[in-house]
Parts: C-alpha cells; structure tokens; sequence
C-alpha cells in the first residue's frame, strides 16, 4: 500500500479491499451513517450484511443506496431486519463475517433524557450483544461509533480523547460505557475494536430529527420553502461540523489500520475546526441563492439561547491522523455544496415543519420492502 506521513492513504486501503473482497456487517444500516458506509462499501466491491430494526433507521435510506450503486454491486448486499437487543440475532449477524461496523443505537440526548431505559437497552444491552457476537464469530475488528457527547461538561474547547468531564445526559453515559466494554473485551478477551467519537455529522439523507447536525437540513428546507430559519441565541455557538464521506473513510481506515499501537483506542472524527451557526447559516444561503433567488436577503430569526448549551466545541484530531492516517477530504462549505445538491435532485423537498420527516423519497424511487 502507498504510504503518506508513514500511513496507509485512505487511496491505497480502497484500492487493497478492490483486490481483496471480503464480508461485512453494518448494524443500523438504514441510518443515516449507516447507509452511507453501506454505499461506499459496495463501490469497493465489498459483501455487506446490514442489520437494522428501523426503529429510526429509513427503508428510504436503502432504496436511495440501490439507485447509486451498480446493479452488480447492489447484489453483493443482503439485509436482515432485527433488533441488537437480541443476543441470537447479533449472533445470527455475527457469522461469516471479517468486519463489524456498528451503528446501531438510540442517538437522541432528549429522547434519552424521556426514556433512559430504551435508551440503555439499545445502547449498552445492544452493544454488549454485538461484542460478544464478533468475540463468538472470530471477527476481526469491530468498529464502532462513539459521540462527542463523552466529553460532557469538559469546559476547554478543544476536545482531546483522554480528557472527559462529566456525562450531560443518559445518552453520554451510555456512549461512555461503549468505551469502557470495548477496553475490558480487549483485556480479557483479545477482542480487537476501534470506537470513533462522531461530531456533527451532516450530509445526504440526514434525518432533520435525528442527532446529529439535523440543524442543516431544517435549514435547507426553510431557505427553499421561504420559511423562518431560527438560531438560537446570537449565532456566534460554534460546532465541529464534519461531512458524512470524512466518516465513512475514518470508519475504513479503522477497520483496516495494520497498526496494532492503532488498535483498541478511541478517536475524534471531526473537521478539527470550529464553525459557528452563522457562518453555517451564510454558507448555506449562498450556495442556494443561484437556484433560489428569493434568499438573497434572507436573515434568520435569533431566539433565546438553549440553556445549558456548549457554548465552543472543537475536535483535536492529531491523534487519528498521527495513528489512523485519517485525513479530512471535504471541508464544511464542500460538504454543504454536496449536501445541497443531493437534497435539491436527489429527493422531494417538503416543509420544514412537516412531522413524517423533511425529504421524501421519490415518487419514481419507491421505499423498498425488506420485511
């Protein structure tokens, strides 16, 4: 494999998994992360199993991966629909497979906040699950997502992986605990994992209540509906925002990083810059303004700032670049082009403020029926 800065490039892993196909398990495979990682490795050719509940994962997240990939490809995909929370099922998942990339989880800190107990269940009872599955199953590596949220109520704005404050909701603590099993199945087990604290996700297909950057799509749709666009406070709160693609690499060079210095560690998975909702809100107006002109003089609405709300919040990505070889390859406004674009022609814009959901699939594309 090619090597940039002593690490194999995100290039060369793709390039190696092309010449040598193997079997994989995405759990939440019809998230929004999870159906992107599904994507990218049916493009390299890859056998995927995805497993997912749909308790918030969308069948229209899997029909929008059929119509992007090859019908070749598509064939290499199998799905089973089932819960994490059943140790059979994640056993059932488990066999015959190299790689685990976990997604799977309840990923709302409100929702967390309602019903810890589901949030808990899901979580840590379904991650536990799907550790002891791979030890049982001889996987290779399991890859799982973690959360920026671990971080707590650490005051300093840049976050590093060894420094932690104190857990802000059940959700955190259930994504800590994530950590704690992983680190005590590689002491007492062998097991080897790699856990990937996500920060602000965005990208195509983003649910606009989900938990991640869902302040980006709601956005979109409000600026094409000619809609109030509200930011809370005075829009100088700053995020770490990070494209969906810069994930999808991060969690391919995770599960294959030959480095075993690399292995059983967490790691942020961010741009490693602040971007404040201002600037998200003007990066996003601009770039629609082309094709719709009635945002050119279009000013969000400030409304009272969301209490307890991290004011700055920045990744130091040093330690994935230096052990992962991780590289960012689209920046915030990139990815916002990129996001924009696919909402504009991928799908069907609908109000903002709709319940079922901000974009729908198609009329022309269909939600596939996997029950």
């Amino acid at each position: 494999m090619s090597k940039a800065g002593g690490h194999t490039t995100y290039d060369a892993v793709a390039q190696a998994l092309r010449a040598s196909p193997c079997a994989w398990l995405v759990t939440g495979a019809a998230g929004f992360i999870g159906s992107h990682l599904v994507e990218a490795l049916l493009r390299l050719d890859q056998r995927v199993l995805g497993l997912d509940n749909f308790s918030t994962g969308r069948r229209e997240n899997l029909a929008h991966v059929e119509s992007a990939v090859t019908h070749r490809e598509w064939h290499n995909f199998s799905f089973m629909q089932g819960d994490i929370r059943s140790l059979e099922t994640c056993r059932k998942a488990c066999r015959s497979v190299r790689y685990v990339l976990h997604q799977a989880a309840l990923a709302s800190v409100p929702g967390s906040i309602e019903d810890p107990i589901t949030t808990h269940e899901s979580n840590v009872t379904g991650f536990l699950n799907t550790m002891v599955a791979a030890r049982e199953g001889d996987v290779a590596r399991l890859v799982y997502a973690g959360s920026s949220a671990t971080y707590g109520d650490d005051p300093r704005l840049l976050k590093v992986e060894a420094e932690i404050g104190r857990a802000l909701s059940p959700y955190a603590v259930t994504k800590h605990v994530n950590e704690l099993y992983a680190d005590i199945f590689a002491r007492c087990y062998g097991c080897d994992s790699i856990g990937l604290r996500y920060f602000n996700v965005f990208g195509p297909r983003q649910d606009p209540g989900g938990a991640y950057a869902a302040v980006i799509p709601k956005w979109i749709a409000g600026m094409i509906h000619n809609e109030p666009v509200l930011i809370n406070g005075d829009g100088e709160t700053a995020r770490d925002f990070c494209y969906i693609d810069n994930v999808v690499r991060a969690n391919l060079l995770a599960a294959t990083v030959e480095n075993q210095a690399a292995v059983n560690q967490v790691y942020n998975i961010a741009l490693g810059q602040k971007t404040t909702l201002n600037q998200i809100f003007e990066m996003i107006r601009s770039l629609l303004e082309a094709e719709f002109p009635h945002v050119h003089d279009l000013s969000p609405v400030h409304g009272d700032a969301r209490v307890g709300d991290v004011r700055l919040s920045q990744a130091d990505v040093e330690k994935s670049v230096r052990l992962l070889g991780y590289r960012p390859a689209f920046g915030v406004r990139e990815g916002l082009a990129q996001t924009i674009r696919w909402y504009v022609t991928e799908a069907t814009c609908v109000s903002s403020t709709e319940s079922e959901g901000l974009f729908l699939a198609r009329p022309d594309k269909p939600a596939m029926d996997f029950s």
